[in-house]
């Protein structure tokens, strides 16, 4: 919740921010881009680090340090400063996220694991919608740099209530050190794929800086794969890389979240410049979308109980690819069709994930799915840029049109990830962890967790 009201405070903040410190454009993005970056390339090592040293552990170290960051973000003397911090405030973020899904698995048995997802998933929409609300009130009243020195006490408060939580005794990981090859190839690896996509609208597809960056990814992806496979201390472990749930929520979290983040950069083009409403009346639009990713987290979590991830997945995601089809009336039922739909894949997509996490290893997958939540969204706003999305003149309506049929497939996509989700008889949340892929031992440490 901390994060996610953070992220959208920012929108709010950037223009005071620019105007107070005499910023360029392009170093107001870098704020934003520095950030993505370091939450992005570090949030596997983080989970696994937690695996290793402690969940509570890492928390405790990425609230405190998140908080500390942005007191130093308030009393910043130059946007230098500025987006140097919040590379460090991303790094801590990348550390407290993983964390927090860790936290879920160890306090619930996998069967129970729905409805605290689905709180999670309420909270982190009521922070992102509250985000712009209170940045505008905090911003216009006590200026940008108010707006970081309340995460100080909010931080403070959350490490307070993690070291008063009785937290069980989490499995035994192999406690042999990670190495630092496969760590450093992994972050790298990421990192570059991120900041070729946050550039691929302004430089293109097609342009040499893009497709260097594209093709350093892939070359270090691709070394980091032969490192896991033949080093003796893999950053992912074997267990985890084999697990079908693991993967196939990856990827559907990244495709739906790519083309929901990229359809909703593309609604905010097409409302303000085509439709001509304000930025308020752009925000009032929105509503059904927030409404739904709140209320509905809880129906999310009673249907994956009763029907299984596969159903629900498939369900949530064919109310995406409807949403972001309608996206170009601009009206209320399309925005509440992508805020159901995106509920219902978050909290099946989490669920699995962590619910089908080998003992010991609740840390890494927790990394493994808030990177393809970071990736997704970076993906769709460069696919949304890229085709159109913010044109102007005559042509605008039009380009959106197409650009949001192209998200709409890209959000299809993950139509196919999830139909390889366990069904509801062999899914972890529902109990059956030996029927979950990853060697039937889910449901003996949900056991130990109920004792």
């Amino acid at each position: 919740m901390l994060v996610a009201l953070d992220g959208t405070v920012l929108i709010v903040v950037q223009p005071a921010l620019r105007q107070d410190l005499g910023a360029s454009a392009a170093q107001v993005q870098w704020t934003s881009t520095a950030y993505l970056l370091a939450v992005a390339a570090f949030l596997v090592i983080a989970g696994r680090l937690g695996d290793r040293y402690g969940h509570v552990r890492l928390l405790l170290t990425g609230v405190l340090g998140f908080g500390a960051a942005s007191a130093g973000i308030a009393l910043a003397p130059d946007v230098g400063w500025v987006i140097a911090l919040r590379a460090v405030q991303g790094l801590f973020g990348a550390l407290l996220q993983p964390a927090t899904l860790a936290l879920l698995r160890l306090t619930h048995p996998p069967e129970r694991l729905g409805k605290p997802v689905a709180i999670r998933t309420a909270a982190i929409g009521l922070a992102a919608a509250a985000g712009p609300l209170l940045g505008g009130i905090v911003v216009a009243e006590f200026g940008w740099r108010a707006v970081f020195l309340v995460n100080v006490p909010v931080a403070v408060v959350i490490a307070g209530a993690a070291t008063a939580v009785r937290v069980p005794p989490a499995p035994e990981a192999p406690r042999a050190p990670m190495g630092v090859a496969g760590p450093a190839l992994l972050a790298v690896a990421v990192a570059a794929a991120v900041h070729a996509l946050a550039g691929a609208a302004e430089h293109g597809w097609t342009a040499p800086a893009t497709l260097l960056g594209f093709g350093s990814a892939a070359g270090l992806g691709t070394l980091f794969v032969r490192h896991e496979r033949r080093g003796p201390r893999p950053l992912v472990p074997p267990a985890v890389a084999r697990a079908r749930p693991v993967a196939a929520s990856m990827a559907l979290l990244s495709a739906v979240s790519a083309g929901m983040f990229g359809a909703l950069f593309t609604a905010t083009f097409l409302l303000q410049d085509v439709r001509g409403l304000d930025p308020l009346e752009t925000g009032l639009r929105v509503l059904p979308m927030t409404a739904l990713m709140i209320a509905g987290a809880p129906p999310a979590a009673l249907a994956l109980r009763r029907l299984g991830p596969r159903r629900t997945a498939l369900a949530g995601t064919v109310l995406v690819v409807a949403g972001i089809a309608g996206l170009g009336s601009g009206g209320p039922v399309a925005f509440a069709l992508l805020g159901a739909g995106f509920t219902a894949v978050m909290v099946t997509a989490t669920a699995s994930v962590v619910g089908d996490a080998p003992p010991g290893y609740a840390g890494v997958v927790g990394g493994l799915k808030q990177t393809a939540m970071n990736v997704g969204p970076a993906l769709g706003i460069a696919v949304a840029a890229g085709t159109g999305a913010g044109a102007a003149g005559p042509v605008a309506a039009g380009a959106a049109g197409r650009t949001l049929a192209v998200l709409a497939a890209l959000a299809a996509t993950g139509l196919v990830a999830a139909a390889l989700l366990p069904g509801r008889d062999g899914a972890v949340v529902g109990g059956r962890g030996a029927r979950s892929g990853v060697g039937g031992r889910a449901e003996p440490r949900a056991r130990r967790v109920r004792g």
